[in-house]
């Protein structure tokens, strides 16, 4: 069975920016040695029929699914150590020894930490995530989304939820900033609870 230190279940924005900033920390002493990985499911990410001209730093009538595959290729482009586990879909995120099991359609995989970024779209049908199913608390009640229960993405300990499913608005912005938002709450946590943030600069 393969073992992460953090798996992200969810390939769209939220998922692949939580992935950008871990995968930016990696070379930070605090985090030698952790390993990081992203199940890419992104047949149902909303991203898919998006079209974008208000999103600050990406070009007006850029189109979602350009963004799905453009971020993939950022991701392993830049930061090839967070590995990419393509074509699976989970089944069950279950409580485990040492931390999470999940199980796919096709693998079984252990982490200490997990980070839920699907969609807010029913049906949920995740074993062992569904008793934190409860109403969308922003979205419009007539879509009837969903949430994952959760205090400042934090479902309880080493579980995480980001975007849309975490209770935030369904625009771009948003949903990337939540994602960056539980990355550095990890890498806080993994620096000994350090306020903790990954920025890259430019040399002059």
């Amino acid at each position: 069975m393969e073992k992460f230190d953090v798996l992200i279940i969810g390939g769209g924005v939220a998922g692949m920016q939580c992935g950008l900033v871990l995968g930016s920390g990696l070379h930070k002493e605090y985090a030698r040695g952790k390993k990081v990985g992203i199940i890419m499911h992104q047949r149902s990410s909303h991203l898919q029929d998006a079209l974008f001209n208000n999103v600050l730093g990406l070009k007006p009538k850029t189109l979602g699914k350009d963004v799905l595959l453009e971020g993939k290729n950022q991701l392993s482009e830049l930061y090839p150590e967070v590995v990419q586990i393509e074509k699976e879909k989970v089944l069950a995120v279950l409580d485990d020894e040492e931390g999470y099991k999940i199980v796919t359609n096709k693998n079984e995989y252990q982490s200490e930490a997990v980070v839920v970024a699907l969609n807010y779209a029913k049906p949920f049908d995740i074993q062992g995530l569904q008793q934190y199913v409860e109403r969308h608390s922003r979205a419009n009640a007539m879509k009837d989304r969903i949430q994952l229960r959760n205090f400042n993405h934090l479902i309880k300990e080493g579980l995480y939820v980001c975007g849309t499913i975490a209770g935030w608005r369904s625009q771009f912005a948003i949903a990337a900033g939540s994602g960056a938002s539980v990355a550095t709450d990890i890498l806080t946590l993994w620096n000994e609870n350090i306020p903790t943030k990954v920025h890259d600069k430019s040399k002059s």
